[in-house]
Order: structure tokens, then C-alpha cells, then sequence
């Protein structure tokens, strides 16, 4: 029988996208929280069974937001269409009969042309001025910026792996982007560059080379030089925590959440009234990777009061039913 497949990881995410070609894909970007995700859920199902012809996926928004960030993903549920690796369209918000009347239309659209062979994410539609603005602000977006296949955390080559452990032995604080997940970023860098491999690294906005000049400028000692040196990450996530009695580490802003998510968490903040700073992690790879270690906590946002971890929203709203958020937050003394 048909079933929805649940999507695990980014690797799966792009494996999906290239297997089903021509087909109808149809992600559903969901929360475990959520109940209007689980009645959209259902509607799936059904659908499975009346259109056999369309593959139907789910993915948890909050636990992949590297792929949710990337497509836009601010509320759930929101369900995004596919043919041959491009989205075609997107619904947000819990409409059963909109999802079912937009399966049956989409089923019978044309697949875009040239892209059936596409390894993951969908190539952008910008021009080269629009493109270029935005590599150019890409690799402005931190003092060293390295362009790598996979994460610091999860490099998905050997000379990504190498980079790295050259970068942390030297103690360079630096960000990254995974060209893996971005097509048009991997291609249009190699022009805007004009170096065609990767990793590269950027220091304040210029080139600096690839592994073999980065190798050479750490045995002659002007890796240490040229790059911005970082203090240590437990340090550095240790005064980010203590910069508030009420510290929330969120996607966006208090004023502009980027999800879900944190938008709720917002609500529910100040509804308390409680006075609160907050830390933009899509601001900061590093911050953004290595909280997750720090508090063993995966995902975001992060809720610490005087220091000490409290959880993530699902705790926040737990809290907030049992009538203890506001105990909690205003525990300073």
C-alpha cells in the first residue's frame, strides 16, 4: 500500500526530489505540536489511495531547517509542490479541499524543462546582477567565510573535512555555506570567483583559495595572520546565554520571527510581560551549530533563564497551561 514517506534528512530530501523526476512530489512541512498538521496529515493518507500517481512526503519543519529556511517555511502546516527538482507551488495553512484540488490540477501540469537530472534543491530563477548580489552577500556575511560541501559538523568530502580541522586546529572563527543545498550558488560562485572547485574561503569579502593555499598558509603561519582568530565557542555560547536573565535563542528577531515557532514562542513571552533579549541563530552558523551540542538540545528556539536551559516551545507552552511560565521567567533572585 501507498504510504507517505517521512523525509529524515537533507540527503534524503535531495534524493526525493531526483527520484521522483516528472512526478507530482508533494512535501508536507509539518510540526509534531501542531493539530491542524495532523488533520492535513490525514488528508494525505487519502490521497495516497485515490492518487497513486503523485508521491506524498512529509518533513518536520523545526528538525531540517536548514531545508525549511531555504524554502521559506514561517508556519505550519505549509505543503509544497514539486516536479522535475522545482517547486511549483505552495499552500499554506490547513485547506483539505485546497490540497485536493491542487493535487488533481498539478498532476496533469508539465514538468519544467532541463532540470530532471538536478541533485537537490531547485536551481533560482535570478538574473546574473540579481545573482551576483546575492553571492556577494553571502560571502560578506562573515569576517572568514568558507563555501563547503556539507556542514562543519557534517562535511560531505574529504577536502571539506581537511579545511575544517585546519580551520578549528588554528582556531579561525569562521562561517559556511553548503553548496550542496543551493545549486545556483554552487555554479554561479565558480564564475563569480573564477575558481572552479570548493571548498573556497573568503576573508573580509576576498578570495583567499582553496585547501592546497589554505594549506600553505597555515604551514608558513599566514592562516593565523590573515584570519580573524574566535574565542572559544563554549565561551562565546556561555556569555551569549548570561546576556540576559531571560535569553531566547530563535530564528529572526522578536519583531520579525523567521518561523513558526519562534513566533509563538514570542506570543507566549510577552503575553508574561517579562523583560527578555533574544538571538537571531540564523545570524550565526557557529552559534546557531554549537548551542545544539552545548545544551543537547537539537532544536530552536531555546529558552534559558539565568543561565540554565528551560527548553524549547513545547516546554515553553507546557509552562505557560500549568500556570508556571511566569514563576519561571521571573525566577532571578
Amino acid at each position: 500500500m501507498t504510504r507517505v514517506t517521512d523525509i529524515k534528512s537533507s540527503q534524503e530530501f535531495s534524493e526525493l526530489l531526483l527520484a521522483n523526476g516528472r512526478t507530482l512530489l508533494v512535501i508536507h512541512f509539518y510540526a509534531s505540536w501542531a493539530p491542524q498538521c495532523g488533520q492535513m496529515d490525514k488528508v494525505l493518507e487519502e490521497l495516497t489511495q485515490e492518487q497513486p500517481q503523485a508521491h506524498f512526503a512529509r518533513l518536520e519543519a523545526e528538525a531540517l531547517p536548514e531545508i525549511s529556511q531555504k524554502y521559506g517555511i514561517s508556519a505550519v502546516p505549509s505543503i509544497l509542490f514539486f516536479k522535475s527538482g522545482q517547486e511549483l507551488e505552495r499552500l499554506d495553512g490547513a485547506d483539505a479541499a485546497q490540497l485536493t484540488h491542487r493535487v488533481a490540477r498539478l498532476i496533469s501540469v508539465p514538468a519544467p524543462s532541463g532540470t530532471s537530472s538536478q541533485v537537490g534543491p531547485a536551481v533560482s530563477q535570478l538574473g546574473p546582477e540579481e545573482l551576483n548580489a546575492r553571492l556577494k552577500k553571502l560571502i560578506d556575511s562573515a569576517p572568514c567565510m568558507l563555501f563547503m560541501k556539507g556542514t562543519p559538523q557534517e562535511p560531505r568530502c574529504g577536502f571539506s573535512r581537511q579545511i575544517i580541522d585546519i580551520l578549528n586546529k588554528h582556531g579561525v572563527r569562521f562561517g559556511s555555506f553548503d553548496i550542496l543545498m543551493d545549486e545556483s550558488v554552487r555554479q554561479g560562485l565558480k564564475t563569480y570567483s573564477k575558481w572552479p572547485t570548493y571548498p573556497q574561503v573568503y576573508v573580509n569579502g576576498e578570495m583567499i583559495g582553496g585547501l592546497d593555499i589554505v594549506k600553505e598558509m597555515a604551514e608558513s603561519g599566514e592562516l593565523s595572520e590573515v584570519c580573524p582568530k574566535g574565542e572559544k565557542l563554549e565561551d562565546r555560547l556561555q556569555a551569549l546565554i548570561n546576556k540576559a536573565p531571560v535569553m531566547l535563542f530563535m530564528k529572526g528577531t522578536a519583531q520579525g520571527p523567521k518561523c513558526g515557532f519562534s513566533r509563538t514562542t514570542i506570543d507566549i513571552l510577552n503575553e508574561t510581560g517579562v523583560t527578555y533579549e533574544t538571538f537571531d541563530i540564523l545570524q550565526d552558523e557557529e552559534v546557531r551549530q554549537g548551542l545544539k551540542t552545548y545544551s543537547k538540545w537539537p532544536t530552536y528556539p531555546q529558552l534559558y533563564v539565568k543561565g540554565e536551559l528551560i527548553g524549547g516551545l513545547d516546554i515553553i507552552k507546557e509552562l505557560k497551561e500549568s500556570e508556571e511560565l511566569s514563576e519561571v521567567l521571573n525566577a532571578k533572585n
